[in-house]
């Protein structure tokens, strides 16, 4: 009789969660995405783990993270709908997100020798670059993105000059990574493309995307500012808020900074709940981060709010598993990320704000 009940309530449980993915993923193309994005990762920090990779480097710690990180954001920028185009996309995206690695290498140490300020100020020029290079399409869009997410990554790795070669090596192992499960997916996947933005009233100068670039790297300073004054535990998480909130009109960022706001309440939460599961079954930990990824990249064209749960607790438990148990910096992705929300927000309302322009309707 129990059985029977537990039987019933698993094939409802799993009619629903069915007719939810058909309802969000019509076609399984974005699944096949996540996937994907999963793979890439994998193949990366195995071929970066391989002793014969990092043999001679003068250090190899940052190796497997900066690889796989390249070749996973780098996936998740790239949304054309054919292998060679795809391929040629995810070369320029690795690339890209290795310059801005070597970028903060180099620069950084030099903050810190002649201005004694902390590498995050550098995460400022990515913030700017991630909406000024919008102008130049989808592409222009991943360039910037990866250019910060290279600085970003260059960051949480403390990267310095002696690192250049393993950012070079990592950018290699990426491009492989990427590019050959693009290839294996073929026709199989087909990327809806982001829809236009809307048109939006000219700026008092400049265009929008020197607007956005501008928002976006001030909201950034202000949280920079704010961990040199105060302290922040992580001040990376709430840049990249203020990153990536800012959008085509005040409007859109309002709507984008309450989702992310929300999916990242939720999230971390989850992954909190989850995190006696870090010590004791790890693999168990690593699947559960796999099928969020995977949700993620289904979610991330029209639900923003789900997108961003799904990354908030991956990146919680996959820093659980790593050996991260404060909870104080395990929360701080919440409360920072609602602080990083609420500035790109306020520098979208206050500093030269976009509107969408109104239609031009002639009267009879």
């Amino acid at each position: 009789m129990l059985g029977d009940i537990l039987r019933q309530a698993f094939l409802a449980i799993a009619e629903r969660v069915e007719q939810w993915l058909d309802r969000i993923d019509p076609g399984t193309h974005r699944r096949i995405k996540g996937l994907r994005l999963v793979t890439a990762y994998g193949i990366a920090a195995a071929l970066g783990a391989l002793r014969d990779v990092s043999l001679g480097l003068p250090d190899a710690a940052p190796l497997v993270t900066l690889a796989a990180g390249f070749a996973l954001w780098a996936s998740v920028s790239e949304a054309r709908t054919t292998r060679w185009t795809s391929s040629r996309d995810l070369v320029v995206l690795c690339v890209a997100a290795a310059v801005g690695a070597a970028v903060y290498a180099l620069v950084a140490p030099w903050l810190d020798v002649h201005l004694r300020a902390g590498g995050e100020w550098i995460l400022i020029s990515g913030a700017f670059v991630v909406g000024f290079l919008r102008r130049y399409g989808v592409l222009g869009a991943g360039v910037g993105s990866q250019l910060y997410i290279g600085q970003l990554l260059g960051y949480t790795t403390d990267l310095g000059p002696n690192d250049l070669i393993a950012i070079g090596v990592a950018m290699l192992i990426a491009i492989v990574s990427a590019v050959v499960p693009r290839l294996l997916t073929g026709p199989a996947e087909q990327p809806i493309p982001a829809p236009p933005l809307a048109p939006v009233v000219r700026p008092r100068f400049g265009s929008p995307e020197l607007v956005m670039g501008l928002q976006a790297a001030t909201a950034a300073l202000i949280v920079v500012a704010l961990t040199s004054a105060l302290g922040l535990i992580e001040s990376a998480w709430g840049v990249t808020a203020c990153v990536y909130v800012v959008t085509g009109t005040a409007a859109a960022t309002i709507e984008r900074g309450r989702r992310r706001i929300i999916g990242t309440l939720v999230g971390v939460p989850l992954g909190l709940i989850c995190l006696p599961l870090a010590a004791h079954a790890p693999l168990l930990i690593w699947c559960a981060a796999s099928v969020a990824m995977i949700v993620y990249a289904m979610a991330l064209p029209e639900r923003y709010d789900v997108a961003c749960g799904a990354f908030a607790f991956t990146l919680v438990v996959t820093l659980a598993v790593a050996g991260e148990h404060s909870l104080a910096v395990l929360v701080a992705r919440a409360w920072e990320t609602l602080l990083g929300g609420a500035l790109g927000i306020a520098a979208a309302l206050l500093m030269f704000p976009l509107r969408e322009a109104k239609a031009d309707v002639t009267r009879p």
